[in-house]
């Protein structure tokens, strides 16, 4: 099974999403026949690398809503974070631009570190209050994990691997991505949103017997069964 997760970095209801679906994978009896593959995506393009003003004041202007009712909206993911046992500090958060950060995790792809760095991008943003758009700050992010900071150095220095977020930007839209998070079960299914734990735990156990159909193993005999008119002898 091969699922496909676009999301951002610095999208609340992805790191909440993530957690609830890897508690429901966690207990999956068939976890380790699933491939999770992370796929970029920005909530906003054209976020600052440095942020000039509150947090509040900085979503207020960029969703068209007033800095009350964007302190509102804080609680509202601070509360829901807590229930699958994430701290958010939107005292502390620097809503500041992703594009880098989903590049160098791209990088860290060819290690297999994808969804390490993804983990711990989301807990600097939402938790630490890192600025995930200052490359001194990725850099550290990065050794912390045991990787080729000196190599991460030369990618975030240049353009490298922008193609391929830029590719799975436009590829969420060709598969009907509106919002974030965004799951791709096998190319058949897509669910949008921060689901329950419960319904993910549903989805991969409905997806699981459909392509694991019961079959009768070869060699058997046939005899000794009984249908709906008759039994055989």
């Amino acid at each position: 099974m091969k699922i496909e997760l676009w999301s951002d970095f610095a999208c609340p209801f992805c790191y909440i999403g993530k957690a609830r679906f890897e508690k429901a994978l966690e207990k999956f009896p068939h976890r380790d026949q699933v491939e999770v593959i992370y796929k970029a995506y920005q909530l906003d393009p054209n976020a600052p690398k440095v942020m000039t003003s509150s947090a509040a004041e900085a979503f207020a202007k960029g969703h068209g809503t007033s800095v009350e009712t964007t302190k509102e909206k804080f609680k509202m993911f601070t509360q829901t974070a807590k229930t699958v046992g994430l701290e958010y500090n939107y005292d502390i958060i620097q809503l500041t631009n992703s594009f880098d950060a989903h590049r160098i995790a791209k990088w860290a792809r060819k290690y297999n570190q994808e969804p390490a760095l993804t983990a711990r991008f989301m807990k600097a943003y939402f938790t630490e209050g890192k600025n995930i758009a200052d490359l001194d700050t990725l850099l550290e992010l990065i050794k912390e994990l045991g990787l080729d900071v000196s190599e991460a150095k030369a990618v975030l220095e240049s353009k490298e691997y922008a193609d391929i977020v830029e590719a799975e930007i436009k590829e969420a839209r060709q598969v009907g991505v509106r919002g974030v998070p965004f799951f791709v079960l096998d190319r058949k299914y897509g669910i949008s949103g921060a689901q329950q734990e419960e319904y993910f735990t549903e989805v991969l156990n409905t997806l699981w017997k459909e392509n694991h159909p019961l079959e009768t193993i070869k060699g058997a005999d046939e005899g000794h069964t009984c249908d709906d008119d008759t039994c055989s002898i």
